[in-house]
């Protein structure tokens, strides 16, 4: 009785072990959120890098995981491993800076102008980090 009682609990737990994973597996790690109609919180990209380095804590308060809508001048465009386009604007310091990467189906900026990007902060390595980003204007 007790060898059933056991193979019945490792079959079930076996089960849900499969069904999780075949859910995490097939399911978007990030639900995409529509940016086009939610407001951000505006700030420039060298405004929120000096926010982050003064008080990362407060600044992780207050934009981790919100959406915000930064303006700069693009210095640095690429393209990542997945096809799509990063950005980087330019801050007061040297070493660091806002870092975009843009959604699918946004057009290539020029390096040496001036954009805004709304996204959603991820928050701050040596750069600001912005994912899932669209460019505004």
């Amino acid at each position: 009785m007790k060898k059933k009682s056991i193979a019945s609990v490792s079959a079930i737990i076996i089960l849900a072990a499969t069904c999780i994973g075949y859910f995490m597996l097939n399911t978007p790690s990030e639900v995409q959120r529509n940016l086009q109609n939610e407001k951000g919180i505006a700030i420039s990209a060298k405004a929120i890098v000096k926010e982050f380095q003064n008080n990362e804590a407060t600044a992780n308060t207050k934009y981790l995981n919100k959406v915000v809508e930064i303006s700069g001048d693009v210095t640095d465009v690429n393209t990542d491993k997945t096809g799509n386009f990063t950005i980087t604007l330019k801050s007061d310091d040297s070493l660091s800076h806002v870092f975009f990467t843009l959604k699918p189906g946004n057009e290539q900026p020029k390096t040496g102008t001036t954009i805004t990007i709304k996204g959603i902060c991820t928050g701050f390595l040596i750069d600001v980090v912005i994912n899932e980003a669209i460019i505004v204007k």
